[in-house]
């Protein structure tokens, strides 16, 4: 098992996020447990990911920025520190400021391994 120092890749994935067209940038963690999924991601200010819907539960951890949820008619925003619930329907999410935020995300086992 090894560590993952959030801060410098923040920064790498900030500093991507600036070369690329869509102006984001993600990575997931590893991490030794099925059925949890944990992504870093960065987005510039403006950027978006679109309406999509979420594999399983999920929540959002703001460590930098200010971003916007989106769900229908309801609007949450997130500050740096903050955590929220990711909305069991349709979503976006919207960067107001330079972002990086920690999705997490509870997906459904995976079949077995065959023998």
């Amino acid at each position: 098992m090894s560590t993952v120092d959030v801060h410098q890749l923040s920064a790498e994935l900030l500093d991507r996020a600036a070369r690329g067209s869509a102006h984001r940038a993600a990575s997931t963690l590893p991490h030794p447990v099925d059925g949890l999924r944990q992504t870093l991601i960065a987005l510039l200010a403006g950027a978006e990911l679109g309406e999509h819907e979420s594999p399983g539960p999920a929540s959002l951890l703001v460590l930098q920025g200010r971003v916007r949820v989106v769900a229908g008619d309801r609007t949450v925003e997130v500050g740096p520190h903050e955590f929220s619930p990711v909305p069991d329907r349709r979503h976006s999410l919207h960067a107001d400021e330079d972002s990086v935020v920690l999705l997490s995300v509870a997906v459904p086992d995976r079949a077995p391994l065959a023998d």
